[in-house]
């Protein structure tokens, strides 16, 4: 089925990419209580800030249906949102925290959970019509943070624009078609554990993007 049926979000039981289906299943079998399906894209439809990451972690998105909730990452994304005016400083981790967004919506450039947090370049191939579809969807979009080269990648593909359009590494910024892009390491455990990312990089990041959005 193609992309124009489901539009911007892939259906709960997507059955485009038969390994994260597997290991989709086969968390449900164990965790029957969990999202197990196609994280949804989380926000505001006339953000004009879109942060893209790379795929739902296990226990994270997952479990609960949210981006970036339910794993470490979501306590710093969540958190910079906040300070930096794109959320409103109400996340706990539940779907029901009454955390809200504005101005701004997450996704992923893969939907489902991969195992061991490693997407197939086929997954992200396949995956890639969604990511296309909600830059269409979203007419007031002007700044896009990807976070990590993954992301970065996908989406600049997802722009119709070679991988190596925009360079890599944390801080860098570039054009692409219509949007800024502004690239970060991905918030992961292990990014802020060993350092590699600071909370005073990463908002940085979302800072620079409050900035052009305010110019």
């Amino acid at each position: 089925m193609s992309v124009e049926l489901w539009g911007a979000e892939p259906p709960r039981d997507c059955p485009l990419c038969p390994r994260l289906v597997a290991y989709r299943q086969a968390n449900a079998a164990q965790h029957p209580d969990w999202w197990n399906g196609p994280a949804p894209s989380f926000g505001d439809p006339a953000a004009r800030l879109l942060v893209a990451g790379l795929a739902p972690g296990r226990t994270g998105a997952n479990r609960t249906g949210r981006p970036f909730t339910g794993d470490h990452a979501g306590w710093m994304l969540y958190d910079t949102l906040a300070k930096t005016g794109f959320a409103n400083d109400r996340f706990d981790a539940r779907t029901d925290d009454g955390l809200e967004l504005t101005d701004c919506m997450i996704t992923n450039a893969v939907r489902c959970a991969p195992p061991g947090n490693k997407p197939e370049t086929s997954e992200e191939n396949t995956c890639r019509q969604f990511l296309t579809k909600r830059l269409e969807d979203l007419p007031n979009l002007k700044v896009i943070v990807t976070l990590g080269d993954v992301s970065r990648r996908n989406v600049l593909k997802a722009l119709g624009l070679k991988a190596s359009a925009g360079l890599p590494g944390h801080g860098t910024e570039f054009h692409a078609g219509p949007y800024v892009i502004l690239n970060s390491y991905h918030c992961s455990r292990l990014n802020t554990n060993t350092g590699r990312l600071t909370a005073e990089m990463f908002e940085a990041v979302f800072r620079r993007a409050r900035a052009l959005l305010d110019a």
